[in-house]
């Protein structure tokens, strides 16, 4: 008896709850980097506004420390989503596609 998930096999025997949790966490996965982008490009439009401000020559450090700050945040949310996506794969492996020479297209 083959058990089957869209993408993985788990090792043991997997049951839909366990699919279902995985499916949930992948999509948790890649709704946490859409926040960190976000979050970034907030931040980028935050630093530039500060920059732009023609007045307020004195807080111009404000601008370069957001823009600064973005590129922290976006290199952050990219590792995490990679490691979270790397530890997925090393709990299930991916499924092998059995070749059938009889069905050609």
């Amino acid at each position: 008896m083959v058990k089957f998930t869209n993408d993985y096999e788990k090792k043991e025997d997997i049951i839909l709850r366990d699919h279902l949790a995985m499916e949930r966490t992948k999509l948790a996965n890649e709704r946490t980097l859409l926040s960190y982008i976000r979050t970034s490009l907030y931040l980028i439009l935050g630093g530039i506004a500060f920059l732009g401000m023609k007045d307020l020559e004195e807080i111009k450090w404000l601008g370069y420390f957001s823009l600064t700050l973005s590129m922290i945040v976006i290199s952050i949310g990219i590792a995490r989503f990679f490691q979270l996506k790397r530890h997925l794969k090393k709990m299930y492996r991916p499924i092998p596609i059995p070749s059938d020479p009889t069905n050609e297209l």
